[in-house]
């Protein structure tokens, strides 16, 4: 079996936290997702997760002008420099400090990052590996407190910057003669955001109460307005006094405060999003409404204009969704949104084209695989969705919950058809569905029993009774014959689904039962305990075969709140969920830390180790701890000591007269790294893992580099064997790599004499460097000629 599996989407999280940000051609939106950045194609509707991973939540990102530079600022400031088009890293810088907005200039010469009540203006890497890439122009300061936002003129000599101190600066990026750094006062609120117009005739400052205000340039004593940037001289060259001066000033008359802003500089749209979930688009400078709407029950954290002007994005963070409009024909581009709460489980469909989930916000949620969208929601539970499967033909998906029922849904029409429930209320945990789709089973964690249902009549068939625990797994063995249950009782017990007069068979185990998985061909099964054990049984002989210890190899890290280290503590070392690879040879192994395990059935060996997250941002995902952050009063990552992740005002308790502030000892939630379910695609060629950051996909890595104009019928290994021969090796070695035949490669590879390799490496084609490289790593032990 291939174990090369690779990160390759992220699906079920939309949005997190940050800004959203539209490439040069608008096609394409970019969103933070955790520390991770997905891209969002609007054309040919189809998601991907960049592969490269930020060390915490990302706050900011920044695409430049031209589409080739991404910047991705995480929570403590830490940088990383990623061309975007090769979707590689070319360098980790630290900004030392919290970053609150960052923007290239238009002409991508520079970009400017603020940090607290500082501006520090960089000179724009470039696409090579450098030493140091990023290189300070200058820093600026005056404000009195944190900047809320940065924006450049067209021309981009100058950027504006907004702050909480209720100003707007204007700053150059180089000395002008004739220009001092402005500041322009008015607002009675924090300043959300300020704009240079298209003409640099205006500036348009925009703060949180709702007011828009209209700002001109134009020489002292003179009613003529001035384009920006032009200093005129009297008639004997001295510079002339100007001044900027409020033209107007507009209210948008909203209960709701603003929480973000967005400006279109090409067609004078003003977009602002309200704490309410309400949007509205003006346009300046006359600020004409041209119409509010409605899109979430939570504020808006972030607005964006594509460039041409027609397409807005939204993002919402309480509710983790993303909405992209069409303002002119008010349609929806593009409407997605995780699960609100943890996503619990995963099921894929019988082609592996469609993955549903269900998660604790009682939703169940289906996706194409390819796409990475989802297409539909149901929203019936009306508690957590704790199992969920597909039929045999992909037009059914069922779900169990723990509101009691089991609902069948219809992927045609897609409505719910089908509602299974027991005679007295219980809650069901698990799910399983025979081969046929005709009898479903759903085991429960209160009474300890097992119902059975008809697919076709809904009635309730019988119900099993025996376990002294709760059931923790089901499973029908693949030839439909037998079902297997596994409990907290310690034991797994295997039922005859259609002839009740056998005997139950009972596999005994040590410690409670967690999951439990068939292989395949249906005459073994595996079951995963509570002291991290992995057991595998023989189904005609209903006796173990052998044991897997991995309760080391799926041991996490430390928790912060954890008194003992993470070697000592007993919590995240067990699998709660286990799935037999397509063709039955490896056994897939999930649990409550940040690593899934791969291992061979045969021997038992570990295969792979994923880990699913490096953000730190998470509880669990540090092995040690950094001991300085431990305080009197906690953890200080679970503080937030300067309210930029979490402002006073919003946060304050009105519920009580006269109360100003929140409550001054409420803590951050860090949420745990967890894998909670995982499931092998039919196809094997992938598998999904329901995480604490969403639905993570991993696939097969079988990219080959294919060269068409060269390629032809002649390549064959005789050919290249021919070549060798004739002391044409660069040819063959090319053409090997292009059959991808391990032992051609080796072959022509130890026939080049030493001599040769020089001139040899001088012509090789960049395209395949890469696979020659990977293969000498690869034999570099076991060939006795290097």
């Amino acid at each position: 079996m291939k174990t090369n599996f690779k990160f390759s989407n992220l699906c079920g999280t939309v949005y997190k936290k940050g800004n959203l940000v539209f490439s040069p051609d608008g096609n394409t939106i970019l969103s933070p997702v955790g520390n991770r950045v997905t891209v969002f194609d609007l054309v040919n509707n189809r998601t991907e997760t960049l592969p490269f991973e930020n060390k915490r939540n990302i706050r900011r990102i920044a695409l430049s002008p031209r589409g080739n530079i991404l910047i991705s600022v995480d929570e403590l400031g830490s940088a990383l420099l990623v061309n975007y088009r090769k979707r590689t890293i070319l360098h980790h810088f630290n900004l030392k400090d919290k970053v609150r907005d960052i923007q290239f200039s238009p002409d991508g010469r520079y970009f400017a990052v603020g940090l607290g009540r500082n501006v520090e203006v960089w000179r724009s890497p470039g696409f090579t590996r450098e030493f140091a890439p990023f290189e300070l122009h200058r820093k600026y300061a005056g404000h009195y407190d944190e900047i809320t936002h940065i924006s450049w003129s067209p021309d981009s000599r100058f950027f504006l910057t907004s702050g909480k101190d209720m100003t707007v600066k204007v700053f150059s990026v180089d000395p002008i003669e004739g220009f001092t750094a402005t500041t322009m006062s008015g607002h009675r609120a924090v300043v959300v955001g300020a704009w240079f117009s298209k003409d640099m005739r205006a500036v348009y400052t925009v703060s949180a109460d709702g007011a828009v205000c209209v700002r001109r340039f134009r020489v002292h004593g003179v009613e003529d307005n001035l384009t920006f940037g032009e200093f005129p001289r009297d008639s004997e060259g001295s510079l002339l006094k100007t001044l900027w001066f409020t033209e107007s000033r507009y209210y948008s008359n909203t209960a709701a405060r603003v929480q973000s802003a967005a400006f279109n500089p090409a067609t004078s749209i003003l977009v602002l999003g309200l704490t309410n979930g309400v949007f509205g688009i003006w346009e300046m400078p006359e600020f004409n409404q041209i119409h509010t709407l409605s899109i979430s029950r939570k504020m808006i954290n972030t607005v964006a204009i594509n460039p041409s002007g027609e397409w807005l994005a939204f993002g919402s963070a309480k509710l983790g969704q993303l909405l992209v409009w069409e303002w002119q024909s008010e349609t929806y581009v593009l409407k997605q949104q995780g699960h609100f709460y943890d996503m619990s489980c995963v099921g894929y469909s019988a082609d592996g084209q469609y993955v549903a989930t269900g998660g604790d916000d009682a939703k169940l949620k289906v996706w194409n695989a390819l796409t990475g969208y989802c297409f539909i929601t149901f929203a019936d539970h009306s508690s957590a969705v704790t199992a969920v499967q597909f039929t045999k033909g992909n037009q059914v998906v069922l779900s169990a919950s723990l509101d009691g029922t089991v609902r069948a849904y219809d992927l045609v029409r897609y409505r719910n058809f089908r509602i299974f429930t027991s005679p007295t209320p219980v809650q069901f945990n698990t799910l399983a569905v025979d081969p046929s789709g005709e009898i479903v089973c759903a085991g429960c964690l209160d009474t300890f029993e097992i119902y059975m249902w008809s697919m076709q009549t809904g009635k309730l068939l019988d119900v099993l009774s025996g376990h002294e625990a709760p059931i923790s797994a089901l499973a029908f063995r693949p030839d439909g014959l037998s079902l297997a249950s596994s409990s907290w009782d310690k034991t797994v017990r295997l039922w005859d689904a259609f002839n009740r007069s056998k005997i139950v068979e009972r596999l005994e185990h040590g410690h409670e039962v967690l999951a439990l998985a068939y292989r395949p061909d249906g005459k073994e099964l595996c079951s995963s305990t509570l002291d991290g054990q992995i057991h595998f049984w023989d189904i005609d002989k209903a006796a173990p075969t052998f044991t897997i210890e991995g309760r080391r190899d799926i041991a996490g890290g430390r928790k912060a709140g954890d008194k003992r280290t993470a070697d000592n503590t007993s919590s995240g070392k067990t699998f709660n969920s286990l799935c037999y690879s397509a063709d039955g040879s490896a056994v897939l192994g999930g649990g409550n830390s940040m690593f899934v395990c791969l291992y061979d059935r045969k021997s038992g060996i570990l295969l792979r180790k994923f880990q699913i997250t490096k953000n730190q941002s998470l509880d669990g995902v540090q092995v040690k701890l950094n001991s300085k952050q431990m305080t009197e009063a906690g953890s200080a990552d679970l503080i937030d000591s300067d309210g930029i992740d979490s402002d006073s005002e919003k946060q304050a308790d009105r519920s009580l007269p006269g109360v100003k502030s929140g409550d001054k000892s409420s803590r951050l939630l860090k949420p745990e790294a967890r894998t909670r379910d995982v499931k092998f695609s039919p196809t094997g060629r992938q598998w999904a893992a329901a995480s604490t950051e969403g639905l993570l996909i991993y696939s097969l890595d079988e990219t080959i580099t294919f060269d068409p104009y060269e390629l032809d019928e002649d390549v064959t290994p005789d050919t290249i064997r021919d070549l060798t021969r004739k002391g044409d090796h660069l040819r063959a070695l090319v053409n090997a790599f292009r059959l991808n035949e391990k032992y051609l490669i080796r072959e022509t590879y130890e026939a080049i004499p030493p001599l040769d390799v020089i001139l040899l490496t001088k012509d090789f084609p960049e395209a395949y460097l890469e696979r020659l490289l990977r293969f000498i790593a690869d034999i570099i032990e076991s060939s006795q000629l290097l």
